[in-house]
C-alpha cells in the first residue's frame, strides 16, 4: 500500500492562508511546507486555528487570503481527490444512520475501487464483521476514528491529512495509529496530523509546525524544538520584558 514516492519538491504547500470572520482573524498568514515521506504534526491548543487551516487545504473553507497545493495543484483540481488525498477532519460527522460498510461501500464507489478494497481496510483499522454491519450511531467515537482512518487510506493516497486522530482512541488504539502512519511513511507516503497534545505528536513526528491564536509560533524539526534548552516567549513590550528577566537573574537571547 502506497508506493515509494520520489518526487524532489514538497507534498503539500501552504502559503500565506488567512481566514477572517468579521473582524476576527481564525488563521493568520499561516505557511510551511510537508515533505515527502515525513510525518509533519501541526500542534496547538484548541481554537488555535489548525481545524479551520486544513478545511482551507481541502476546499471546506474558502480562504480569505493565501492558498495551498497538494501534490503541486490546488485541491479541487486532483482529479478523483481520495485517490491521492485521504482527509478526516470530523470522525463523528459521519452518518449516524449508515453502518460502517455502508460508508466505505459508498466511498469505493465513487473512487472505482473495487469490494475487496473495503474488507482490507476494516481489517487494517481492527473493525470485524460486527462492527462493520452496526450503525455508526451506535459506535464510540473511538470506533468512528478507526471509520475514518479506513475512509481515509480507502483510495490508496500519497498524502493524509487528519485532524486529531487520537480523539477518542485509547493507548492501545494510538499505539496501532502511531505505527499505521509511521508505516505509511516509511513507504513513502506524506502525514500531516493535528493535535493539542505534544506527547500525542512527539513521539511519531518528524516536524512540528506550532500554532497559536491562528498565527505560526515555531516550526522545524522535531529533534531541533524539542532539545533546545530554554522557552520561547512574545511580549507586547520587550524592553520591560528584558528588565524584567535581567532583575530576575535569567539570561535570554531576542530575535526578530
Amino acid at each position: 500500500m502506497t508506493p515509494a514516492i520520489h518526487d524532489a519538491g514538497p507534498m503539500i504547500v501552504v502559503e500565506g492562508l488567512s481566514k477572517r470572520y468579521g473582524a476576527f482573524t481564525a488563521v493568520d498568514r499561516v505557511s510551511f511546507t510537508v515533505e515527502p515521506g515525513t510525518v509533519t504534526g501541526l500542534l496547538g491548543p484548541n481554537g488555535a486555528g489548525k481545524s479551520t487551516t486544513m478545511r482551507m487545504m481541502v476546499g471546506l473553507t474558502p480562504p480569505t487570503t493565501g492558498a495551498s497545493t497538494i501534490l503541486g495543484v490546488p485541491y479541487s483540481q486532483l482529479n478523483n481527490p481520495g485517490r491521492s488525498v485521504g482527509v478526516l477532519l470530523d470522525a463523528s460527522a459521519q452518518h449516524s444512520g449508515r453502518n460502517g460498510r455502508e460508508v466505505l461501500k459508498l466511498g469505493a464507489i465513487v473512487m472505482g475501487l473495487p469490494d475487496s478494497r473495503i474488507d482490507e481496510m476494516l481489517t487494517l483499522v481492527g473493525l470485524g464483521e460486527v462492527e462493520a454491519k452496526r450503525r455508526i450511531g451506535n459506535y464510540s467515537l473511538g470506533m468512528r476514528q478507526r471509520l475514518g482512518i479506513a475512509h481515509a487510506l480507502l483510495g490508496d493516497p500519497k498524502v493524509l491529512i487528519l485532524d486529531e486522530p487520537a480523539n477518542g482512541l485509547d493507548p492501545a488504539g494510538i499505539r496501532w495509529m502511531r505505527g499505521l502512519l509511521r508505516g505509511f511513511a516509511e513507504r513513502g507516503g506524506t502525514v500531516l496530523l493535528s493535535s493539542h497534545l505534544i506527547h500525542e505528536i512527539e513521539v511519531i513526528a518528524d516536524e512540528l509546525v506550532v500554532i497559536g491564536r491562528g498565527k505560526i509560533v515555531a516550526q522545524g524539526s522535531k529533534k531541533s524544538m524539542l532539545t533546545d534548552a530554554g522557552t520561547m516567549v512574545r511580549s507586547l513590550d520587550d524592553d520591560a520584558l528584558a528588565a524584567a528577566l535581567t532583575d530576575a537573574g535569567l539570561t535570554f537571547s531576542a530575535s526578530n
